[in-house]
């Protein structure tokens, strides 16, 4: 496999999906995202690169991903679905209601208390989902 085959584009083929040109790009641009795009901003991401692309295409090849396992749908309550590859590295996330930027963190401390909880609770925590929604501190404070 070529160096420039995205990491998603491999998830895609180990999992036996047919990989059309307009798919790759779409895996590619999903790969490279340092951010969590909507369907409309990975359209005008992909359509810069593959023009014959429709908005059709990029929500038939999200659903398809997201089925599959390899790409996760946030809502962050702005009522666009928000998209990110399923990634090995547990993170949580911040949103900040203002902008809409979302930020990416991790806090063993609140992952430790989290397993406390759900143990008091008679449970044993496999999975969870932080949102923290904020606005950023007046600096004049």
């Amino acid at each position: 496999m070529s160096d420039d085959t995205s990491l998603l584009e491999r998830q895609c083929l180990e999992k036996g999906m047919r990989m059309t040109e307009q798919r790759r790009v779409i895996a590619r641009v999903l790969s490279e995202s340092e951010d969590h795009p909507d369907v409309e901003e990975l359209y005008r991401r992909s359509a810069k690169i593959d023009n014959r692309i429709s908005i059709a295409t990029i929500y038939r090849t999200v659903r398809l991903f997201e089925e599959a396992g390899i790409l996760e749908r946030h809502d962050f309550r702005d009522g666009r679905s928000r998209y990110e590859t399923i990634s090995e590295e547990h993170h949580d996330h911040l949103i900040d209601v203002n902008s809409g930027v979302v930020v990416e963190f991790h806090n063993e401390e609140i992952e430790r208390l989290q397993r406390k909880i759900a143990e008091e609770l008679g449970y044993k925590l496999v999975d969870h989902r932080m949102e923290l929604y904020a606005v950023p501190l007046d600096k004049k404070s």
